[in-house]
């Protein structure tokens, strides 16, 4: 079982950064890849960064040079550092994790706002 628990949602202007952190905790031997999605209201959900075991990253080309994922030296944490932000980035951002065994857990969200 893997817990998420997101932080670092707010507002901010355009142009402007943040950065997310999702917190693991359970089974995090058994990670193979964490990441985000995002989710606008009446949108799909849509990954735009992940990382895996190895150190490896994905990016949707929305988000493509701006955006950073990365993890802490313990691998229970992903980050995504949020470069130049546009307001369509607003969205609910969730933390989403693998498993080996090829669970997905996702966390509850955070809101990201971006506006002037």
């Amino acid at each position: 079982q893997v817990q998420l628990v997101e932080s670092g949602g707010g507002l901010v202007q355009p142009g402007g950064s943040l950065r997310l952190s999702c917190e693991a905790s359970g089974s995090i031997s058994s990670i193979v890849n964490m990441g985000w999605a995002r989710q606008a209201p009446e949108k799909e959900r849509d990954v735009v960064a992940v990382i895996t075991s190895s150190g490896g990253t994905n990016y949707a080309d929305s988000v493509k040079d701006r955006f950073t994922i990365s993890t802490n030296n313990a691998k229970n944490t992903v980050y995504l550092q949020m470069n130049t932000l546009k307001p369509e980035d607003t969205a609910v951002y969730y933390c989403r994790v693998v498993t080996r065994y090829g669970s997905v857990y996702w966390g509850k969200g955070t809101l990201v706002t971006v506006s002037s």
